[in-house]
Order: C-alpha cells, then sequence, then structure tokens
C-alpha cells in the first residue's frame, strides 16, 4: 500500500486534508494516528499538531467493477461482472443478456473497454497488473479462428507461392497468428503498418 502522512490542528483536520489531497474516502484507506495534537506553553510556544498516515488500500477488482459498472450503466445494460486476481493477472468476466454489442466487430469494443479498464486499475500503481476482459468465452473462440485462418491461409501462400497480407489485428491477435506459423517450414511472417491498421503479412520461406 501507498502510505502518505497528513498533519492539521485536530486529528479529525488531519485526516481530511489526506484524503482531500489523495481524492480518498474513509473506506479506501487504512488510517493510523503518529501524533496527539498538544498545546505548548501559554497554549502556542511549542504546540505540536496531530499528524496521522494514510495508506491506499490496494484494491485493484473493486476499481475495476466500479469503473465497469457505471459504464454499463451508461450504455443502459444489465452486466454481471465476476472477477479473479491471481498475483499481476485480472480476469475479469461478463454476463449478460446482450452481450454482442459489448463484444463489438471482431472483439474491438470488448478491447476498447478492456483497454479502459486497465488504465483504471493501473493508475498510479507501480507494479503492472494485466486485464484480461472476456464474455461468452469471446477469447478462446476468437484465437481458435485465428489459428484456422492462420493455417487456411499458410497452406494458400504455399500453394501459390506468393505474399498474403490479412486484415489488420490487434497486438494479441497478431501474435496469435505470428505464433502458430513460427514453426511452418514452408512460410514466414512478419507485420507491417501502423497502428491502429497493422497487418500480418504472409509469405514463402526461400
Amino acid at each position: 500500500m501507498n502510505s502518505n502522512e497528513f498533519t492539521g490542528k485536530t486529528i479529525e483536520e488531519a485526516i481530511e486534508n489526506g484524503l482531500s489531497e489523495l481524492n480518498k474516502t474513509k473506506d479506501e484507506v487504512d488510517i493510523d494516528i503518529i501524533e496527539i495534537p498538544s498545546k505548548g506553553f501559554l497554549g502556542f510556544i511549542g504546540t505540536k499538531l496531530a499528524k496521522v498516515r494514510i495508506s491506499i488500500v490496494d484494491n485493484p477488482e473493486e476499481g475495476a467493477v466500479t469503473f465497469l459498472n457505471d459504464l454499463f450503466r451508461e450504455m443502459d445494460l444489465e452486466v454481471k461482472i465476476h472477477t479473479e486476481l491471481n498475483e499481476d493477472i485480472l480476469n475479469i468476466n461478463l454476463e449478460g443478456d446482450n452481450m454482442g454489442v459489448v463484444i463489438g466487430r471482431r472483439g474491438q469494443t470488448l478491447d476498447s473497454i478492456q483497454y479502459l479498464v486497465s488504465l483504471v486499475v493501473n493508475k498510479n500503481r507501480k507494479k503492472y497488473i494485466r486485464v484480461i476482459l472476456d464474455t461468452e468465452n469471446y477469447r478462446q473462440k476468437r484465437e481458435e479462428t485465428l489459428i484456422r485462418l492462420a493455417n487456411k491461409m499458410a497452406k494458400k501462400v504455399r500453394k501459390t507461392d506468393k505474399k498474403l497480407v490479412l486484415e489488420p489485428m490487434n497486438p494479441y491477435e497478431r501474435r496469435v497468428i505470428h505464433s502458430t506459423l513460427q514453426g511452418n517450414a514452408y512460410v514466414q511472417t512478419y507485420s507491417e503498418g501502423e497502428e491502429p491498421y497493422r497487418k500480418v503479412a504472409i509469405m514463402p520461406k526461400r
């Protein structure tokens, strides 16, 4: 947990100063009283301020769920959110009646939401947490589709002996293609173009 010390004329004031600066509520922090305020000689000489230590509670799951609930409320969607944190990987699975809207065309909306959740979870965090957002087992289904596509296109390249360029893909999907064909004896792959239109090219091995 990240800890900071704050002072005030009273303990309550020191706490409020800290919460205001950190932009947190009492439910999101741990508070330790370090020094109790006291009046010095003649009421002002040697006066000691109150001092507290405020530690931000590290709860990436709560932050992710809060963000997603707010987002889906704006989208007028009822979605159940399930989270599981394993060391530095946060898996989030979504359940609802209209998940096609959340997935979007070829998973683009799902990827965008995943990116936003990752920004929320990793804000002011020293150790990066990877966020994986999924619904209706879309990630696995998409990976299986990409593997089939890679093998099919590799056969076509071998048959025609000509380079073939796939449609633009995000970094994760490009990695699936590269990984699938990495050990292929007849073709090789590389990426070309600029984000977000970067593509995988498959060409014969010479």
